[in-house]
């Protein structure tokens, strides 16, 4: 295990993201944990960490050179948790959140809707104590190109990005379709990609071909991937890939993950 301060993602290592002078860390922070803990497909049950836990957790992520945050409003009470954390030091995080999905009693609530995109927007800039969002993806259902075609998010989005309040927009998508059209009208995507789900990859051919980063999630198969190593080099085998995004509350898990991916890159 790494020792405390060892930065294994180096600056040298930080991809752009999307098509922006963004940097962001092969790796990223998601932290659907730090805020919610029902309805998950994790492969066990866990209690939500103490403000102090998520402290140290966020320190060590950025001894080992992580940058990029990834949250949501469906991820319970993480945005208010996050925004309280990073209190004084939000330069030093690139941060990603979500519009189009509520979780509440238990369920998803999916609302495109301008009132609701704007209103999402707001409530993200508030709870996350910040006067801008590096990124803001659609948080898309399986109907994601009726999400992208035929609802109000994308104008609103592009609304609040024309006046700075967001800096790039994408979505996190299911399709290929939607994966291919968020690469190509929008700035980024963030697609599933890992060993036993390799659909998308005619994505990452389409965000190599346009020069653009792609964002992964649930690279280790939302907890189930039985070698972090190999996992890591197979989704990271495309320099289209900016970062991949992996859950964890556990400064040990994390410290894990970043050593895979130095291995399996040499940095």
């Amino acid at each position: 295990m790494t020792d405390a301060g060892t930065a294994l993602l180096t600056t040298d290592s930080y991809r752009p993201l999307g098509d922006s002078d963004i940097k962001v860390s092969p790796l990223g922070l998601g932290t659907v944990k730090f805020g919610r803990n029902i309805g998950l497909k994790y492969p066990s049950d866990f209690s939500l960490p103490t403000d102090l836990e998520l402290a140290l957790l966020l320190q060590r992520a950025k001894e080992l050179g992580i940058n990029f945050l990834d949250t949501a409003p469906a991820y319970g009470t993480s945005e208010e948790r996050l925004g309280k954390l990073i209190k004084g030091s939000r330069d030093q995080w690139v941060i990603s959140t979500k519009v189009g999905e509520r979780f509440a009693d238990g369920i998803s609530h999916y609302d495109f809707s301008a009132k609701s995109t704007t209103q999402s927007i707001e409530d993200s800039l508030r709870k996350l104590n910040t006067e801008y969002l590096d990124l803001v993806l659609i948080h898309c259902n399986k109907q994601d190109m009726d999400n992208l075609n035929n609802t109000e998010v994308i104008p609103i989005l592009r609304q609040y990005q024309k006046k700075g309040y967001i800096r790039l927009i994408g979505a996190s998508t299911n399709s290929v379709e939607a994966g291919i059209f968020s690469i190509t009208e929008l700035d980024t995507a963030m697609i599933t990609y890992n060993e036993h789900e390799k659909t998308q990859a005619a994505v990452i051919s389409r965000a190599e071909q346009l020069g653009k980063g792609l964002l992964l999630k649930k690279v280790l198969g939302s907890g189930h991937a039985s070698n972090a190593s190999e996992a890591l080099k197979f989704a990271m085998s495309s320099s289209a890939i900016s970062s991949a995004v992996i859950g964890t509350i556990n400064p040990n898990h994390l410290s894990a993950n970043a050593e895979a991916f130095a291995r399996i890159t040499n940095f």
